[in-house]
């Protein structure tokens, strides 16, 4: 029985985005594209992964969560593209090592979740534990897994005992229960204008319309929506903070910039990756309703990132602050909706070029 396996010249990026910047590699790795491998931008448009989730409860550390994309990416994405998931979780670590191991020894990449805090090249204290990571090897003999993680780009040798950890993680938003994506791909993908019209509907049902499968459901909270609803919120919510005491209300602004622009978001809560998807639609298709809905996202994620710019702002008080966030936030569910608006308009317009 082999005891290592390593899969040779794996194509890794830097990405903005744990899943995003994993699928983008996995694409390019299966030889998959419309005109040659695809960006991050264009993988997590396709992925109709758009969404926002509001979150503010004192149960939380940071009491704030605030997340702008869906539940589904690593489902939705190889399904649209026509091909097959499997998502498989168990309690028992040796079965969950035994499905990594089977698809490293057949020579596949393994998609799977591991907390950010038992990560230890991440050398971060927060528990996420919705993390997406490739393994593309293992050594058994040395104990070790060989990862690929969308913040670092070199391959990272991390020991078996802290992968197991990792994926065996209670933490929020849930439980990793070594969660693995097993994925059959196409062997060509459908037509640009079919995927993304399909995509760009999901995107803005994801606002208009959320479900109730979220990455963090708002009935946990305090305070907390989904959608065009969170947006709104979110910016109601703030108009408040002023009230709270120093400590709290520079804890809720430091956790708010971090997570519009650090946390994995491609910043501008992700609405930048969309931007630059739709914009390599645009180019694909040279559809002109789609160039808008790139324009509308990037001025929507410019508005979250001047927001997080305003929380954070170096040298100054928190409660100094906090009347420009506000200002900041009061001018986002109209950037939001006229985002969501021009997603629909993109949808008709590639639908129509595809009939």
């Amino acid at each position: 029985m082999p005891v290592n396996a390593f899969i040779q010249d794996y194509p890794h990026r830097l990405g903005g985005h744990c899943g995003s910047g994993a699928m983008r590699d996995l694409l390019h790795w299966h030889g998959l594209g419309w005109d040659g491998p695809p960006n991050e931008g264009l993988v997590f448009t396709l992925g109709g992964a758009l969404g926002l989730s509001f979150l503010r409860s004192s149960e939380l550390f940071p009491p704030l969560y605030l997340v702008g994309r869906g539940a589904d990416f690593e489902i939705d994405l190889p399904t649209r593209l026509g091909g097959v998931v499997q998502v498989l979780t168990t309690d028992d670590p040796a079965e969950g090592w035994s499905w990594v191991r089977t698809e490293l020894d057949a020579g596949r990449p393994s998609l799977i979740w591991g907390d950010i805090s038992e990560l230890p090249y991440l050398r971060v204290q927060l528990q996420m534990s919705r993390h997406d990571i490739v393994v593309i090897g293992y050594d058994e003999d040395e104990q070790l897994a060989y990862v690929v993680d969308n913040d670092r780009a070199e391959v990272q040798k991390v020991p078996l005992e802290a992968l197991a950890r990792a994926r065996s993680s209670t933490a929020f938003p849930q439980p990793t229960r070594h969660c693995t994506y097993r994925i059959t791909w196409p062997p060509s993908l459908p037509a640009i204008e079919e995927a993304a019209a399909g995509a760009f509907i999901q995107c803005a049902g994801n606002m208009r319309d959320p479900s109730q499968h979220s990455i963090a459901g708002p009935t946990t909270a305090a305070v907390g929506a989904e959608g065009l609803k969170a947006v709104a919120l979110f910016a109601d919510d703030i108009a408040t903070w002023a009230e709270l005491p120093d400590d709290e209300l520079g804890l809720l602004l430091f956790s708010l910039g971090a997570f519009i622009e650090k946390a994995g978001t491609g910043g501008g809560l992700f609405r930048r990756l969309l931007a630059d998807g739709c914009a390599e639609v645009a180019r694909l298709t040279g559809d002109q309703a789609t160039a808008e809905a790139a324009t509308e996202a990037a001025r929507c994620a410019q508005g979250w990132t001047e927001a997080a710019r305003a929380a954070v702002k170096r040298d100054t008080h928190p409660r100094s602050r906090i009347d420009d966030v506000v200002l900041m936030a009061s001018r986002l569910p109209e950037l939001e909706l006229r985002l969501v608006e021009s997603l629909e308009s993109a949808a008709t317009s590639l639908a129509a070029a595809d009939g």
